[in-house]
């Protein structure tokens, strides 16, 4: 299971894993379960949880999001989470 892990600017470290990728055994189940994740827009289901108090929060992200979403932008779609209750 690939993570990603970023932290924000009050310290809390956040670790972030597609939703489904951590029941996958191999690389191309994975790839399957990545489309049959997508919600037909390219983006997929994320969960974030955080180092600290704050709660674990869902966001949907560019299939992408592992290599090419900067670190900035991941942050901001957690807070933006966390201000809408998406848990």
């Amino acid at each position: 299971m690939t993570q990603r892990e970023v932290t924000d600017q009050d310290s809390t470290q956040w670790t972030c894993v597609q939703a489904y990728a951590g029941a996958m055994q191999d690389e191309k189940t994975a790839e399957a379960a990545t489309e049959l994740a997508s919600n037909g827009n390219g983006k997929v289901p994320v969960v974030c949880t955080p180092s600290g108090g704050a709660q674990t929060v869902r966001v949907e992200l560019p299939k992408n999001w592992l290599e090419e979403l900067p670190d900035e932008e991941l942050l901001a779609e957690i807070k933006a989470a966390q201000q809408n209750g998406q848990v």
